[in-house]
């Protein structure tokens, strides 16, 4: 399918400098623009590459003066990369949907699936399941008894979603992805064994959220683990029981958050942090990589990072400092040496 520049503008809220009537059928990245495809600059680093992409359109800011001729039609934009998203949106929305319920599958009779929805080979509906309009369960999905998901979900391939969660509109669980397993608790006993401790909670998924491949989201011991509207997951993230997540919070791979803990909403947590269990992380507040949190963060909008973390600005002062421990104790061992050599000259 072939759309001109014109028509991309229109789309996306856009004017056009250039040819209005060039066409693309393709998207591509600015360097590894090709004839007909559309691109788009945002970040000032790849403003070298506008001047040498064989992309037929780019998306730029409205600002965007180039300093050299361009090969390419111009789309300007206040938010390249937010049009850019619009585009893809548009571009995924229209490739073909897999439709109807595979013979190969099982689904319980007493389940319910409503209008629209598509289940793939080998999926499992289990009994008391309810499955709302417009979802799509692709092969290898298992739903445990009695699970909910709302409206427009989407489980990709060898999903696991276990007994009595509930799954609310318009969420997407990436393949491999266990929600509902039973979190981490096991009662010491004195012969050093462990007793398993049940885990009769749930999870609870509010609307818009989206679970990254191979993350695991564990039910609670007691009520439940509860990921809140329009939370973003990365892949292999590990979310204990009774963890709740405010909403529009994002957290990045390989982060691992310990039972109880409470996260606020509008945070960013960046990859492979680990947070300690029963800590509370106000609202707005930003992790750094790599970082461990030991306690609590209570002040709304804090950056911080190191293990264990604290702000962010202290942080960077102190790794300066550590940074020249070596020539400072360089520095320590000559004073000490010149003062040796001074008590060794002075009358005993």
């Amino acid at each position: 399918m072939k759309f001109k520049a014109k028509d991309i503008a229109q789309a996306v809220g856009g004017t056009v400098a250039g040819n209005p009537e060039v066409e693309v059928h393709t998207l591509a990245k600015i360097e590894e623009g090709v004839e007909g495809a559309i691109s788009f600059l945002a970040n000032p680093k790849y403003t070298p590459h506008i001047y040498t992409t064989r992309a037929s359109v780019v998306i730029v800011s409205h600002d965007f003066e180039p300093e050299q001729p361009l090969g390419c039609t111009l789309v300007r934009v206040a938010d390249p990369y937010g049009a850019f998203a619009t585009l893809l949106e548009l571009y995924n929305s229209m490739q073909v949907r897999p439709s109807g319920i595979s013979s190969l599958a099982f689904v319980h009779p007493e389940a319910s699936i409503a209008e629209e929805c598509y289940v793939g080979e080998f999926a499992w509906i289990g009994p008391g399941v309810y499955i709302g309009k417009g979802c799509k369960l692709y092969p290898g999905v298992y739903l445990g008894d009695h699970v909910r998901l709302g409206e427009g979900c989407t489980l990709y391939p060898g999903v696991k979603v276990y007994h009595d969660c509930i799954v609310g509109n318009e969420c997407t669980i990436h393949a491999g992805s266990v929600i509902g397993a039973d979190g981490f608790g096991f009662a010491p006993q004195e012969d050093n064994q462990y007793r398993k401790v049940a885990q009769i909670g749930n999870v609870i998924l509010e609307d818009r959220v989206e679970i990254g491949a191979n993350t695991t989201v564990d039910r609670a011991t007691l009520g439940s683990t509860i990921i809140r509207r329009g939370v973003k997951l990365d892949n292999l993230i590990q979310v204990a029981h009774n963890v709740e997540i405010g909403e529009n919070t994002v957290i990045a791979a390989q982060t691992g958050i310990a039972g109880s803990t409470r996260i606020g909403k509008n945070c960013m947590i960046a990859g492979q942090v680990g947070i300690v269990g029963h800590a509370t992380v106000a609202d707005e507040v930003k992790v750094a990589a790599q970082s461990g949190i030991s306690g609590s963060v209570r002040n709304k909008g804090s950056v911080v990072m190191g293990s264990p973390a604290f702000d962010h600005a202290l942080y960077v002062k102190a790794y300066i400092a550590f940074r020249k421990l070596p020539d400072h104790l360089d520095r320590i061992r000559e004073l000490e040496e010149r003062l040796k050599a001074l008590e060794a000259r002075l009358p005993s």
